[in-house]
């Protein structure tokens, strides 16, 4: 039997208004729930959304800088907490927000603004939902500003940090001032602020430990130097010195404030590092000891020598002996040493031997020395005994005398000074246009018998002066007129060069049995010479004879001093021949010779004296001095 039937159109209409009720009462809900949020979101307009905190402190319904007090009063008695920075006995107080340790309110008060009220509304309104019904907490926190902190530092810096002062030297006076010097010393920032950051962190406040760097000064070797300085003025130096026979001399003193000019203190760089190097320069002493030095100094003493033409060997005739130099050099370096020397301040002068060239073991070979190459005589007939004796002494002195190649002989040199005390007599010189009595009459026979010796070896002459007039003692034997060759100390001079490149020697030999004297040049001849006879012009006959008075003539008598010469000029020729014979020098040697008048003396008031016009026009006449004949 078939189910009874039920109708099935009531039950759908019902589900369905169910359906739309509800649907309906929700839309409501919703309607009215936006609403409420939307009224929240315009009632939170400049303030924080509900269940809003910052740590322990609740935001909710405040205005961003309510919630900046809010927190600061919560939290702010962290910034300032206090840090004691430490450096040996200075400290320094800091709180913590001096050295950058804070609460940003500012920043945390907006980061809880922010919710709800950002650039999307639909967003908004789920943020201020779940704020209101979970709540938001947002953390509290602090930052650390290395900025501030670097500021801060830097401030503790100026006052810390110091430059080092390296050790010096000076001399104030005569006493030594000594510098020792200072350390650096600098704040070193990035370690202190390590440690700043580490107890900021930690949330501690307390003593931080400023961490300072040191530099100790360069003392460089400033006690070595300054201990220097006072040994070069701790006293005078006293230099010694001796005559050249050995005698001692009384020391020179050097005072301290002498040494004191001379010394000097630089910094310089030594083997890689700096030192203080002190010297002492003594050059402004140099003129001083050259001062000195020729009455401290002597020539050496060459021997005398003398060639046997037998056995072509030599022998001395003197002792050599050494002669010395002062060096000025080494004795002013030894002065320096000695000013820093505490022990020894003496210090003797320093010289150098002058050994002679020409000693007793020289012998003929080493010279260069094998034959006779050259020689002249001249005689003395009819001269007065001190013309004999000066003539004698004279000769002697120019015995032995080695002239080395390229050296020049100097007559005046070799033969030392013509005076009484050096044994030489009066004797007839020129002098003022007469001849008259003086000392060393008849030396310039000698001169020019050594003149004619090396003019005939073919010497290179290079000083030679001839007589005023033709003296006839140079004309014996044949021998012609202009090859005399006079001298008058000190500044007329016979001088030649020896000129070939072998040593000379000059051997003299005084012959009063023959009233002659004779110089011989030993040598190795080197080429041969011809002397061509002189040739004489323009004659000039001599004045007419000259009278003058005499004390110790009586009436008639007559004494004759000087004789008359007519003068000339005269030309002799000199040829040089080489080994083969071919001319390789011809020389020329000019004399003009003034005519000279016969002079006599006679009693006073011989009536041959000349008047007083004659003795004005004798007087212009007699207008130069000639050398000693």
């Amino acid at each position: 039997m078939p189910a009874p039937h039920t109708p099935r159109g009531p039950l759908l209409v019902r589900l369905l208004r169910t359906a739309i009720l509800t649907l309906i009462g929700l839309t409501w809900l919703a309607l009215l729930l936006a609403g409420g949020l939307a009224a929240v979101q315009r009632a939170l307009t400049d303030r924080i959304a509900p269940g809003i905190r910052v740590g322990e402190v609740a935001l909710a319904g405040q205005t961003r800088a309510q919630a900046v007090e809010a927190l600061t009063n919560h939290y702010g008695a962290a910034e300032a907490v206090l840090y004691t920075f430490q450096h040996d006995e200075q400290n320094w107080l800091a709180p913590a927000l001096e050295v950058g340790f804070r609460l940003p309110a500012e920043q945390l008060a907006e980061q809880a603004f922010r919710i709800g009220h950002g650039d999307d509304a639909r967003q908004n309104l789920q943020d201020i939902a779940r704020a209101w019904l979970d709540g938001i907490d947002l953390p509290a926190r602090y930052v650390f500003d290395e900025a501030v902190a670097l500021r801060f530092l830097q401030g503790l810096a100026n006052e810390i940090n110091r430059p080092r002062q390296d050790a010096s030297l000076r001399i104030e006076g005569l006493q030594v001032a000594v510098n020792s010097g200072e350390s650096s010393q600098w704040l070193d920032i990035a370690a202190t602020l390590g440690r700043l950051r580490a107890a900021v962190l930690a949330g501690q406040g307390g003593a931080i430990s400023l961490v300072v760097q040191e530099s100790p000064p360069r003392a460089w070797n400033v006690t070595e130097a300054a201990r220097r300085v006072q040994t070069a003025l701790s006293a005078p130096l006293q230099l010694f010195g001796t005559r050249p026979n050995g005698d001692p001399l009384s020391p020179w003193l050097l005072t301290p404030a002498q040494i004191r000019t001379a010394l000097s203190v630089q910094l310089q760089p030594v083997a890689g590092e700096m030192r203080f190097d002190v010297q002492v320069d003594l050059s402004a002493f140099r003129p001083f000891l050259k001062s000195l030095a020729p009455s401290l100094e002597s020539a050496p003493v060459e021997s005398r020598l003398d060639f046997n033409p037998a056995t072509d060997q030599l022998h001395a005739l003197t002792p050599s002996s050494s002669g010395r130099i002062l060096d000025v050099a080494e004795t002013l370096r030894r002065l320096e040493a000695a000013v820093f020397s505490m022990d020894n301040r003496r210090v003797d002068m320093v010289f150098v031997p002058l050994p002679p060239r020409f000693h007793e073991a020289t012998t003929a070979a080493e010279l260069g020395i094998s034959e006779l190459v050259a020689q002249a005589t001249t005689y003395y007939w009819g001269s007065e005994q001190n013309r004999r004796d000066n003539i004698g002494l004279g000769t002697s002195k120019l015995h032995g005398i080695v002239v080395a190649p390229g050296e020049a002989f100097s007559f005046n040199q070799h033969l030392g000074e013509i005076t009484a005390a050096a044994g030489y007599l009066e004797g007839n010189v020129i002098l003022g246009g007469a001849t008259v009595t003086g000392i060393g009459g008849g030396i310039c026979q000698v001169s020019t018998t050594m003149y004619r010796a090396a003019f005939s070896g073919g010497y290179a002459i290079t000083e030679r002066h001839s007589h005023g007039y033709r003296v006839g003692y140079y004309e014996y034997a044949g021998a012609g007129p202009g090859l005399d060759a006079a001298i008058w100390q000190p500044t007329v001079d016979l001088r030649f060069r020896n000129n070939t490149p072998y040593h000379l020697l000059i051997e003299s030999s005084y012959l009063p049995a023959d009233d002659a004297l004779q110089f011989r040049i030993y040598s190795t001849r080197h080429w041969t010479t011809r002397i061509e006879p002189p040739i004489v012009e323009d004659i000039v006959p001599p004045p007419p004879d000259l009278y003058i008075a005499a004390d110790d003539l009586g009436p008639g008598q007559t004494r004759q001093i000087d004789w008359s010469v007519p003068g000339a000029d005269v030309l002799v020729y000199r040829n040089i021949y080489d080994a083969a014979g071919a001319l390789v020098e011809r020389n020329a040697v000019f004399t003009r010779y003034q005519a000279w008048q016969a002079v006599y003396e006679v009693a006073l008031g011989d009536a041959r004296l000349p008047t007083a016009d004659d003795d004005e026009e004798t007087s212009q006449d007699a207008a130069t001095a000639e050398p000693a004949e």
